[in-house]
C-alpha cells in the first residue's frame, strides 16, 4: 500500500517503519513540529508534511495512519474517509463514543477499512490466551483479572496527556482501553460496569491517574480492571479463568519484562494442578502483525480483527466506567452488535 502517516510521535514512527518494512510504500509523514517531520521522512524515504489535508489529499495515498493526539484523531480519521482512504487509527479511537460513533458511521458510510490500533491482541501470548479460550480448553470462562501500567515520567503532567481537552480523560482511555478490550475479546459483550477512578500523584486533575473497573459481561463472566500511572515498575499481567483451566500472561516484552504464557489445567483428582510455560521472543513484533492484518484486510474487502465497531464498542464501556466513577453507582451498557 502507499500510505501517509499524520504523527511522528513514538508511535507514528513506528507505523511508519512498520510500513517501510513490510514492503509498503510510505508516501508522507506529518507533524506539527516540521524538524520532527523531517526526521522521520528521511528514514523512511517519505515527503515530510506539516498539515495533514495535504496528505489525505493526495490521490496516490491508499491508506493513513493516524497517531496523534486525542484530540485530533476524529478530524483526521474524518478528513481521511471522506478522501476515500483506509484508515488504521491509533486508540482509543477518539476521547468519547461519540467521537467513535461518528468515526464508525462515517467508515460505514465510506465503504472503507477502518482499523482501532489494539496492538495487544497481536502479542503471541495474549493470542496464544485467546485461542486456547476459543478452543475450549479453559472450560466455561469464570472472570478475568487484569493489571496495566507504567509510572510516567518528569514532568508528564506537562505533556499533552495532562490536558483534558487534549486528551479526553486520563489513564483510564490511555492504556485502560487496551484492558477494555481485551475484555471484550474475551469474554464477549459487556452489560454492565461499576467504576473508580483516583488522581493520586500527578496533578492532572480533572484526569485520572488510576482507574479501577470491574465489567460484567452478558455471558455471567466478570472482568477486575486496574489501569495505573503509579505503577512505577512497568507492569502487564492478564489472567483468565475458567471452570477447567486458568491462563495467565505477563510482560509484554523490554521494560514490561520477558512475555510468558502460564497454563494451570484442573487434575480431575485436585490438588496442584498441571503446569505449562510458554515463552516468546524479546522482540515486539504485535506491531508488524497489527499491519499485516490491516493491510489483509484491505486487500480481501474484510472487516479487521479490530473494527471501528469494536473501537466505538470500547469507547461505549469506557464512558460507562466514567460515568459510573461520577455517581458511584453500576451503569448499564447498552447491548452492542460488534464484532468481538
Amino acid at each position: 500500500m502507499r500510505v501517509a502517516v499524520v504523527g511522528c510521535g513514538l508511535i507514528g514512527a513506528r507505523r511508519a517503519t512498520v510500513a517501510r518494512d513490510a514492503g509498503d510504500e510510505v508516501r508522507a509523514v506529518v507533524d506539527l513540529d516540521p524538524a520532527r517531520a523531517r526526521d522521520l521522512a528521511a528514514q523512511v524515504s517519505a515527503r515530510p508534511l506539516t498539515d495533514w489535508r495535504e496528505a489525505v489529499a493526495d490521490p496516490e495515498v491508499d491508506a493513513v495512519c493516524v497517531s496523534t493526539v486525542n484530540a485530533a484523531l476524529m478530524p483526521v480519521t474524518l478528513g481521511a474517509l471522506a478522501a476515500g482512504k483506509h484508515v488504521l487509527c491509533e486508540k482509543p479511537f477518539g476521547r468519547n463514543a461519540a467521537e467513535a460513533a461518528e468515526m464508525t458511521r462515517a467508515a460505514r458510510e465510506a465503504g472503507r477499512t477502518v482499523k482501532v490500533g489494539f496492538n495487544l491482541r497481536f502479542h503471541p501470548g495474549i493470542a496464544d490466551a485467546h485461542r486456547l479460550a476459543r478452543s475450549g480448553a479453559l472450560g466455561r470462562l469464570a472472570h478475568l483479572r487484569a493489571a496495566y501500567g507504567h509510572g510516567g515520567r518528569p514532568g508528564y503532567e506537562h505533556e499533552w496527556r495532562g490536558d483534558p481537552a487534549l486528551a479526553g480523560g486520563g489513564e483510564l482511555l490511555d492504556q485502560g482501553v487496551h484492558l477494555v478490550d481485551l475484555t471484550r475479546w474475551f469474554l464477549g459483550d459487556i452489560g454492565r460496569v461499576y467504576g473508580v477512578t483516583s488522581t493520586v500523584a500527578w496533578p492532572i486533575a480533572p484526569l485520572e491517574d488510576n482507574g479501577f473497573a470491574l465489567l460484567h459481561a452478558r455471558s455471567g463472566a466478570v472482568a477486575s480492571l486496574h489501569t495505573s500511572w503509579t505503577q512505577w515498575r512497568n507492569l502487564f499481567r492478564l489472567e483468565l479463568f475458567g471452570d477447567r483451566a486458568s491462563v495467565a500472561v505477563e510482560g509484554l516484552g523490554g521494560s514490561y519484562g520477558d512475555e510468558r504464557l502460564t497454563l494451570h489445567t484442573r487434575r480431575p483428582e485436585g490438588g496442584r494442578p498441571d503446569e505449562e510455560v510458554r515463552t516468546y521472543p524479546p522482540e515486539d513484533a504485535s506491531w508488524a502483525e497489527e499491519w499485516r492484518e490491516f493491510r489483509a484486510a484491505v486487500t480481501e474487502g474484510r472487516p479487521p480483527l479490530g473494527a471501528a465497531e469494536d473501537g466505538l464498542a470500547v469507547a461505549r464501556i469506557v464512558d460507562g466506567i466514567y460515568a459510573s466513577a461520577r455517581t458511584g453507582t453500576p451503569v448499564e451498557i447498552a447491548a452492542e452488535g460488534a464484532r468481538a
